[in-house]
């Protein structure tokens, strides 16, 4: 071994200490295992006699490792897992397994102990075990124990995989089944570019169905002028989708729009009697006639229906219609017509459009919409896109979003059957009684990010997002801001009871939960506990923004029936005292464990 700097190390020194600084970890996490399981043995479950009646929330043996494992004082693996420096569900799950490898998978367990086999990989295969019967684990530690290391650990895992299937078939079958049932909807968390996935598990059916939505309405923002590429405009969708009734009348205005863009295509590039000869009654309004006048780009949507446009317009669109005809004539940057895009022929199953990205014709450019989408010319040439609009075309497609959303908000026509019947929703969102969609946003940021308007801020539930990405969190409309809630202010009250204004000062000055190593986010539903007990016999104000913390409820038990002991600090931080002396210090930079000196 060697002490100190390693920079005067050659590669051949490095090697060698590399490996023996590797073979300690390995030894240390085995005797961190065997630790475990000891710790383990000296906490059983609480033992109870037949008349006792049990505490409420009071200490219950768990069975952290599956069947076959002993069940352990839950309260214990608080402060185990305190001294490692992990969550308490982490230190529960680490314990499991160290029970787990000793009680259900002994052969592996025999390996770990003498050195020859990782104990993470162990772990690993202990927790894919869980689920199975003791006789089914036993059957899994005879096929793995002997290649957990001398396999990389993708093989081994398909070793489990099988082993566990043969184990217990039945049990696998289950198992799948389960997952096969498992639907939802999850957001994940926000980058640092203001971008979140969302994560959506629901019948295929449903799943194709929402696609086909989401590409319609991407289709008609490409009406609208919309030149992004197609996987920003279907990305749009999803937030306009959010707000159906302005998703509908978004719809009904593209395809008044696209109807009438076509029908005004064909009348102005067909000469003569031509054009009569593509007009339609159902285009036109009338019979056709050779010498009819063919209408021009710019003319009256009278003389393009041939009757009154506003019975052929979907509610709303009166608005969008008049902007359109400032934008009829606008091109790209190439001299080609902007906001005439529209969807190709349905992709047979050999051709581009039907295969998964990247495209098979260029491995490094991803199959995007210019396989599918595109503007023709007449003679039904495709033309290359200039993707990307400028801050004055931007600006332009948001004003005429407003516009529409403004008189979907306000549409009697589209919104009286569904408000009618629901009192309960409606009401209060314009003359047509509807209430547009409201989401409380928390958004945390500094007065110098707000009016330098760079840097970062942090939003509830989401993370970090860069201020400049705030107006397109924000949106541009129906924007509410809630007065600022100083949270410098002393509130109490007398009761024990907590009153919404104090949950929520506690919930924004303590995101995360006020126990060593705690990672649970406060929310509504975060218990909220009193530092200092609340005594009914003692002063006023005891329940208050100073003496409240957010805790988990398995935190909140474990500080009322472990022995846990809690104070506050002069810096408003807390000071946590476990059952055998261990202190940590819980504040907004973590937890730090406090040595004496």
């Amino acid at each position: 071994m060697f002490a100190g700097d390693v920079t005067g190390l050659d590669a051949a020194e490095t090697l060698a200490a590399t490996g023996e600084w590797h073979a300690l970890q390995r030894e240390s996490e085995v005797r961190l295992l065997q630790l475990a399981v000891h710790y383990a043995d000296l906490y059983p479950s609480p033992a109870r006699v037949p008349d006792d009646q049990p505490v409420p929330g009071g200490e219950r043996g768990v069975v952290y490792g599956g069947a076959g494992c002993p069940a352990v004082a839950e309260f214990a693996v608080a402060e185990f897992a305190a001294i490692i420096g992990v969550a308490a569900e982490s230190g529960a799950r680490f314990l499991g397994q160290a029970l787990a490898l000793r009680h259900r998978l002994p052969l592996t367990w025999a390996r770990v102990v003498a050195g020859e086999a990782t104990g993470w990989r162990a772990r690993l295969i202990a927790t894919a075990c869980l689920p199975l019967t003791v006789q089914a684990a036993a059957l899994v530690d005879a096929r793995v124990a002997g290649v957990v290391d001398s396999l990389s650990a993708h093989q081994v895992n398909n070793i489990v995989k099988a082993a566990v299937w043969d184990a217990d078939p039945a049990a696998a079958r289950a198992a799948a089944e389960q997952k096969a049932r498992e639907r939802g909807v999850w957001p994940g968390r926000s980058d640092e570019y203001g971008t979140t996935k969302l994560f959506v598990k629901a019948a295929t059916g449903d799943v194709i169905r929402f696609d086909a939505t989401i590409a319609q309405v991407a289709d008609a923002l490409a009406v609208l002028g919309d030149t992004d590429p197609l996987d920003q405009r279907r990305a749009k969708a999803i937030g306009i989708l959010a707000d159906p009734a302005f998703a509908n009348e978004l719809l009904q205005v593209a395809q008044y729009l696209a109807t009438r863009h076509h029908t005004t295509r064909h009348d102005t590039t067909a000469s003569d009697g031509a054009a009569s000869d593509r007009a339609t009654p159902a285009a036109t309004g009338h019979p056709a006639k050779a010498d009819d006048p063919a209408p021009t780009r710019d003319a009256p949507a009278e003389a393009a229906s041939g009757g009154d446009a506003q019975a052929d317009e979907p509610p709303g669109a009166g608005e969008a219609a008049q902007a359109d005809d400032a934008w009829a004539g606008e091109v790209t940057g190439d001299g080609q017509p902007a906001g005439d895009l529209f969807l190709a022929d349905e992709p047979g199953p050999d051709t581009d459009a039907d295969r998964d990205a990247p495209h098979p014709g260029h491995p490094d450019q991803p199959l995007d919409a210019a396989s599918r989408y595109g503007p023709r010319t007449g003679r039904g040439r495709a033309e290359q896109i200039v993707w990307g609009m400028d801050a004055a075309a931007r600006q332009d497609l948001a004003a005429k979003l407003a516009a529409i959303k403004h008189a979907a908000d306000t549409n009697t026509t589209s919104t009286s059957t569904s408000s009618s019947g629901s009192s309960g929703s409606g009401g209060g969102g314009g003359s047509g009684g509807r209430r547009p969609g409201r989401t409380k946003l928390y958004l945390h940021i500094t007065d110098e990010t707000l009016l330098a308007g760079a840097g970062t801020a942090r939003v509830e539930a989401f993370g970090p997002v860069f201020a400049a990405k705030l107006a397109e969190l924000l949106g541009h409309d129906r924007i509410t801001v809630q007065p600022v809630i100083d949270l410098n202010d002393h509130v109490s009250v007398n009761a024990y009871e907590i009153p919404h204004r104090i949950r929520e000062r506690v919930k924004l000055t303590y995101p995360v939960e006020q126990f060593p190593y705690g990672t649970g986010e406060t929310t509504t539903g975060t218990d909220l506990d009193h530092v200092v007990p609340f005594d009914p016999t003692g002063p006023p104000g005891q329940t208050s923004t100073s003496n409240l913390r957010p805790l988990r409820r398995f935190s909140h038990r474990v500080k009322t029936h472990a022995d846990w002991t809690v104070r506050t600090l002069d810096d408003h931080a807390l000071e946590w005292t476990t059952k055998h002396g261990y202190k940590f210090r819980v504040d907004h930079t973590g937890t730090h464990p406090i040595t004496d000196d």
